[in-house]
């Protein structure tokens, strides 16, 4: 189970640190005066453009890690292809095995039938008939016999020449057995072969299927580790944009602020322009009644323009 803790370590991701966030309450915002809210503002924008810069951090992380999990996705791709392509060629291996397996047990049945017909699965086979000839034929030579039982020898021996000499005959007439047993042992032979190539494919199936589960269990592992990333990204991003907000909350509230200073201005000025008008009415009517007015008196006139 992958888990933030894990991922911020593993990638050497900064943590976000919340003691380093900058709060904005309702009272200081409406309360704060001109200068604090300035400084506030700074402090605002400042660890959003941090927040930024970390969400970036895990953003780019992420979106690597995503490039990663892509490529295990591909390459586990590849290895399904492989293994579907070698399963299909094992199959027909398979199937060509098959055939020739059935080709060879039908000129087997075959050769049997032969032999049967030859009756060669009857006696001795023509090996075992010399030896025997050859034991007999030792006898003979190197044991003192009374004429009785040299007879009988001599008879023994020429049934087993005779039965020998049935057997070769027999053999002799049976070239279409031996072609049709040479036949069957090379069908047989390409049938092994094919089952080599059944085996040789199989193993190597295996192994891209093996290879293809892994690179899937991986894929799964780092598209974990991706999520976790772009967890960490979303909490980085909404805090960035927390602070973005407030921001301009504090923005506003500065504009607002001088909007009523510009506001106070100008009603002093209205007010000053008011009194200066009025004191300026007052000299021009001394000035009509014919009272001398001094320079800061004409002055005073001609700013009102009542001179």
């Amino acid at each position: 189970m992958v888990t933030k803790e894990d991922v911020l370590e593993q990638y050497d991701v900064a943590e976000l640190n919340g003691q380093d966030n900058v709060d904005l309450p309702d009272e200081k915002l409406e309360d704060g005066s001109k200068g604090e809210l300035i400084k506030l503002a700074g402090q605002l924008r400042d660890r959003r453009n941090e927040l930024n810069q970390l969400a970036s951090e895990r953003a780019s992380k992420r979106d690597d890690l995503n490039a990663k999990t892509r490529e295990k996705v591909d390459e586990a791709q590849e290895h399904r292809e492989k293994r579907d392509e070698l399963n299909e060629q094992v199959q027909e291996h398979k199937e060509k095995r098959n055939e020739l397996n059935a080709e060879a047990n039908e000129l087997f049945d075959e050769v049997e039938e032969m032999k049967e017909d030859l009756e060669l699965d009857d006696g001795k086979d023509a090996e075992q008939l010399r030896e025997e000839i050859e034991e007999l034929e030792f006898r003979q030579q190197t044991e003192v016999l009374s004429a009785e039982d040299e007879r009988e020898l001599i008879e023994k021996i020429e049934d087993k020449r005779e039965q020998l000499a049935e057997r070769e005959e027999k053999v002799d007439q049976s070239g279409e057995l031996e072609e049709t047993v040479e036949e069957a042992e090379e069908v047989r032979s390409e049938a092994s072969q094919h089952h080599q190539k059944v085996t040789e494919l199989a193993d190597k199936a295996q192994e891209h299927h093996n290879e293809m589960i892994e690179a899937y269990r991986e894929a799964d592992e780092i598209r974990d580790e991706a999520d976790e990333m772009h967890e960490l990204f979303v909490e980085a991003q909404e805090a960035a944009d927390q602070h973005h907000e407030d921001f301009v909350r504090v923005q506003k509230r500065l504009r607002e602020l001088d909007k009523e200073e510009e506001e106070e201005r100008k009603d002093e000025r209205e007010k000053k322009m008011e009194a200066e008008k009025e004191e300026a009415e007052e000299i021009y009517q001394k000035f009509k009644e014919g009272e001398t007015l001094d320079t800061e008196d004409l002055m005073k006139l001609q700013k009102t323009g009542l001179l």
